[in-house]
């Protein structure tokens, strides 16, 4: 089998690096400094670099201004991202984009996705539910609304549905906590639930009736929203409700997120192997000594592995190829590997830089703490422990 990354994908990483070259991890104060966010918006600057340079419609399809690219690229240029700490819904803004396009109204894709290509709008999405660990569209009710003067309930003669049902747009209640950079968002993925219990994905703006934003703050300093909906009315196109629509989007929020942190865990380890190749103690680098070396070699079998379980996990939600077990069990497998890997890689570097690590001066303490935002985000290790533990009891394997 061949793995190597078509030229298209190679392309967009490289187009990237170099869009993100300008970027430093303390352009703005450090988390552990401020007693609430490092900053009051996104990088807009960057947002506006990575949309001249066709990286926000890297995977719309040409007919929306797009590259018509897939996952795996978008996962190349996530892990440029994460080199530098940057400061952008990509992941959120691309997926909820993919999602529309693939499952939304065509009316309001072709409205929506060329603005969002060009830098114009901001997205994001909500994934923890209230608490991270319970399934997200349950916290969201999605009822379908009543035309005034109707009980929504409109039948025709002998008891079938009338075909123009009394029923007409959404309703919404409920909430989202932890939505990243929702404050600078122009729409927010929502997931929600309906009576019949299908999981769907409701477009909401922030300022419209209804929602509310509360202030939170990430560990990585970042701000966070907690989103409240109370009798939130939205129409029909605004509902993303194609049978498997909200499963999807979480799988390329996931599998995006192992990205960030494979490209995090990278730029520590090349720290820690900068700073451990000019460190000295008894008039040797500190990289030189046994226990320093394996360490470091340790993590860097963690980075391996990131890596190999991320492509296949972004390879079969690309694909579609079938597997002894759903793409499902390479996501969990995926992210297992990214929230364990890149706690070991980061405090690892820690404990290898001394108190030098925690100088807040130098960025590694940064990087901590966006490893740590990004290993409990889509869920821990623990959390798909237990999703691949039912995946391998519901399907035989030979």
């Amino acid at each position: 089998m061949d793995f190597t990354f078509t030229e298209e994908q190679q392309a967009a990483a490289e187009a990237a690096r170099a869009v993100l070259s300008g970027v430093v991890p303390d352009g703005v104060p450090s988390p552990a400094l401020v007693p609430g966010a490092v900053a009051e918006d996104i990088d807009r600057p960057l947002w506006a670099g990575l949309a001249s340079s066709d990286l926000l419609s890297l995977t719309l399809l040409p007919e929306h201004g797009g590259a018509g690219l897939d996952l795996v690229a978008l996962c190349l240029v996530l892990r440029e991202s994460a080199k530098v700490l940057a400061r952008v819904p990509l992941l959120e803004t691309c997926a909820v984009a993919m999602a529309l396009q693939r499952y939304g109204d065509p009316g309001l894709a072709a409205e929506l996705l060329p603005r969002i290509g060009l830098g114009e709008l901001v997205l994001t999405a909500g994934s923890n539910g209230r608490s991270g660990h319970d399934p997200a569209e349950l916290a969201v009710k999605a009822r379908r609304r009543a035309r005034p003067g109707t009980s929504g309930k409109a039948t025709v003669p002998g008891g079938a549905a009338d075909p123009a049902d009394a029923a007409v747009g959404w309703v919404l209640d409920g909430m989202q906590s932890a939505v990243p950079w929702a404050q600078a968002a122009d729409w927010i993925a929502i997931p929600a639930h309906t009576d019949e219990g299908r999981a769907v994905v409701a477009l909401v703006r922030p300022a419209q009736d209804g929602v509310t934003l509360a202030e939170q703050v990430s560990t990585s300093g970042e701000r966070f929203a907690e989103v409240r909906l109370e009798s939130v009315r939205i129409d029909d196109r605004a509902l993303i409700d194609g049978a498997g629509a909200w499963e999807w989007l979480r799988a390329i929020l996931t599998t995006g997120t192992c990205a960030l942190a494979l490209g995090l865990g990278e730029a520590v380890l090349a720290m820690t192997s900068q700073y451990t190749g000019k460190r000295e103690q008894f008039g040797f680098p500190v990289a030189t000594f046994q226990s320093v070396a394996v360490q470091a070699a340790d993590r860097y079998i963690d980075l391996r592995a990131m890596e190999v379980t991320l492509w296949q996990a972004a390879w079969r939600i690309s694909t579609g190829a079938d597997g002894a077990l759903p793409a499902e069990g390479d996501i969990a497998v995926a992210k297992i590997w990214a929230s364990d890997g890149i706690r070991r890689v980061v405090q690892t570097a820690q404990h290898l830089h001394g108190g030098f690590g925690a100088d807040t001066d130098y960025p590694l303490h940064r990087f901590h703490a966006w490893a740590k935002q990004i290993e409990l985000s889509l869920g821990p290790a623990a959390a798909h422990e237990e999703a691949l533990g039912n995946l391998l009891a519901a399907h035989l394997l030979d």
